[in-house]
């Protein structure tokens, strides 16, 4: 399998989960410049009333900031916001009791950096679904880099849209249907290890 590289990407959704699985060695872009108003620091879930986006507030401390130093903010309580609209929308999931304990540190420990918080809940996404990936970083920005499928696109909301996920239980689908390619908790509280399953 070829080696893949990505943005990094908060709670990342099916379509980038699905080439993490799909190769054998990954990288992680770390010295790209921050890009806003994309999923490297949000992520979205389904609630009862329809999709909601949930953003990581960053500290601004120049116009163009690499990623690697990019800094979260916690002038406001997001963690709290964030695991409260979680434990809303998925507490009568079929298998939010068995994870609930994987990810709620992440909502109760500060993180200095994005890249570092991002990783370890990848780390533990790929851990509970029983998957083993070594997780690499750049050690240099190539714009076009050699023998690698650059999928760094995949954290731009703007540019990906994938819609091509097969249909799987959510708590609200009877309500408002289907969502597809939400952040990958969605799948992971609603069917378990069979998200490894689902292929973009």
């Amino acid at each position: 399998m070829k080696s893949i590289l990505l943005s990094s990407a908060y709670l990342p959704n099916i379509a980038y989960l699905s080439q993490i699985l799909n190769h054998e060695q990954i990288f992680i872009e770390q010295h790209e410049y921050f890009v806003k108003q994309t999923f490297r620091n949000r992520c979205e879930i389904v609630t009862a009333n329809g999709k909601l986006s949930l953003s990581i507030p960053l500290i601004k401390q120049a116009d163009k900031e690499i990623i690697s130093e990019k800094k979260i903010s916690y002038a406001e309580d997001w963690q709290k916001q964030h695991w409260r609209a979680m434990t809303s929308a998925y507490k009568n999931s079929p298998y939010f009791e068995f994870f609930e304990d994987d990810f709620k540190p992440f909502y109760e420990t500060q993180f200095e950096y994005l890249l570092d918080y991002n990783t370890q809940i990848l780390h533990t996404i790929l851990h509970v679904l029983r998957v083993k990936k070594q997780i690499n970083f750049t050690t240099q920005f190539e714009l076009n880099p050699n023998e690698i499928v650059d999928s760094r696109n995949f954290s731009d909301k703007a540019k990906i849209s994938f819609n091509e996920v097969k249909p799987y239980y959510q708590v609200f689908s009877d309500r408002i249907g289907f969502t597809p390619n939400l952040s990958c908790l969605d799948a992971l509280f609603n069917i378990g290890l069979e998200t490894k399953l689902l292929k973009v």
